[in-house]
């Protein structure tokens, strides 16, 4: 088991990700934005340079967390620009040495009941990336977020069904949030039917505010999104993978109206991993 992290909750540029990974005495980021743009966007004189200061660092990249089909793209439009991440993304991460990379399930069709999401369409376009990945050797791995298989474990697991060669990496809160055309969800329940297909875990843990509709992110086990509970069983079952933190605490990825000051969210995104790491290490030692 390793730990690792969104470290542009932390800060913008790479140095600072890799001083807050230092800090926290990780080896890894989960890398997705580097000065506002994905990893997969980055000009090839932009990508040197992190490559560079990734290997005077010894920090490593273990997964890219992509847009590749992402809450922003809809179902119902071309998807040349998940093509294009999926080409751009590939020989990087070859260089990188990184084999997972994070995809989604393409926007969830507001107008549209959950079972008349173009289904079909969105299979038959994960298993093109996919094959794209696994003919590399590379392992693509699916976030539930507001996505397809975001609208509940029974969509996931269709996925898994018919999109050959791709896995789970689970967000302990997604299930808890508003997704666009499904009730807000346990994250045990949804975590239960899913849980022999992940390779790859997020946590963000939150509260949901009824008064405003939002969901309210806090620290790992402070939320009601069963954080504690869901790492126990993966130590119980022998997950030994990646747990990646994403506190959405100071900053939240997709939302441009919540901003925080730079020593805010570098504070933030270290004590959120040390409170990750007591909240393992006490799961351990109880057995």
């Amino acid at each position: 088991m390793y730990l690792t992290g969104f470290a542009d909750e932390a800060a913008d540029g790479i140095i600072n990700q890799i001083k807050a990974t230092k800090k926290l005495g990780w080896e890894y980021i989960e890398s997705r934005n580097i000065n506002g743009k994905n990893i997969h966007d980055l000009s090839d004189k932009e990508f040197d340079t992190v490559v560079g200061k990734l290997e005077e660092s010894g920090v490593k990249i273990n997964c890219f967390g992509s847009a590749i089909a992402n809450w922003q793209k809809p179902i119902n439009e071309p998807f040349d620009s998940s093509i294009e991440e999926a080409r751009r993304a590939i020989p990087r991460m070859k260089r990188l040495g990184v084999k997972l990379i994070r995809i989604m399930s393409f926007a969830v069709l507001k107008d549209c009941s959950p079972e008349n999401q173009m289904e079909e369409e969105c299979f038959r376009r994960l298993n093109i990336l996919c094959k794209m990945f696994t003919d590399e050797g590379l392992q693509p791995v699916h976030e539930n977020c507001m996505n397809y298989g975001g609208m509940g474990w029974e969509y996931t697991l269709r996925l898994i069904e018919t999109v050959s060669g791709l896995k789970l990496v689970f967000d302990t809160a997604n299930p808890g949030l508003d997704t666009p055309n499904s009730p807000r969800q346990s994250s045990w329940d949804f975590y239960s039917h899913i849980k022999e297909h992940i390779a790859y875990v997020h946590i963000k843990d939150a509260i949901w505010d009824n008064e405003k509709h939002e969901a309210v992110y806090t620290f790992p086990g402070d939320g009601e999104c069963d954080v504690k509970r869901i790492l126990k069983d993966l130590f119980l079952s022998g997950y030994n993978g990646g747990i990646s933190i994403e506190p959405h605490m100071s900053v939240v990825f997709h939302d441009e109206k919540i901003k925080s000051e730079k020593q805010t969210r570098f504070d933030n995104y270290v004590e959120y991993g040390h409170r990750l790491e007591k909240i393992i290490a006490k799961i351990k030692q109880e057995g």
